[in-house]
């Protein structure tokens, strides 16, 4: 089971990529567990590529918003 307060919560909306992207990988620095939450159409692409390069799983919300992606990446 997850424990949603240690989850760290990046908002990225209106930025657009590299931007979510960038703003993900300074989260994980300090945090084992993030949600990103990004309206670029491109950021499911860089969160994914940069998930493999550095080993992180992803999982994607299937609850986000048409508008939006929700992205659960975990070292």
């Amino acid at each position: 089971m997850t424990n949603e307060a240690s989850t760290l919560v990046v908002d990225a909306r209106g930025m657009r990529c590299p931007w979510p992207a960038l703003r993900l990988a300074r989260a994980m620095r300090e945090a084992a567990d993030v949600l990103l939450i990004a309206d670029d159409p491109q950021a499911g692409r860089e969160v994914t590529a940069m998930a493999g390069e550095h080993g992180w799983s992803v999982e994607t919300d299937s609850a986000s918003a048409a508008d939006e992606g929700r992205w659960r990446v975990r070292r």
